[in-house]
């Protein structure tokens, strides 16, 4: 993610998809970014001087409540993706803030 940008994030990874944020290592902090977590699953973004966003390589989220996830992204603005391309899959692709991909599949 480009520096500077936390609040950002918290209102994407926080706000619409409702995960934790958890506290980065103290040595960590200072660097920048922010850390999310849902059950198991973290996602750590780090602050990059020239950030390019990841629009190919993604992380994959299976999603509980996936059809009232969609419809929160929707209402926020979110473009979403649908993606019909594997038989009996439901799934999606969305963009962060930043621009960086992400998919996501129904549970």
């Amino acid at each position: 993610m480009p520096a500077g940008v936390e609040d950002r994030a918290r209102g994407f990874y926080g706000g619409l998809l409702r995960m934790m944020e958890i506290e980065k290592p103290a040595e960590l902090k200072k660097r920048g970014g922010c850390w999310f977590q849902s059950g198991p699953v973290q996602i750590h973004l780090g602050v990059e001087s020239e950030f390019r966003p990841a629009r190919k390589a993604h992380p994959a989220l299976r999603c509980g409540d996936y059809d009232t996830l969609i419809a929160r992204l929707k209402a926020a603005g979110v473009e979403v993706v649908e993606d019909e391309s594997i038989p009996g899959v439901r799934r999606c692709h969305v963009f962060d803030p930043f621009g960086n991909r992400m998919e996501l599949i129904h549970d």
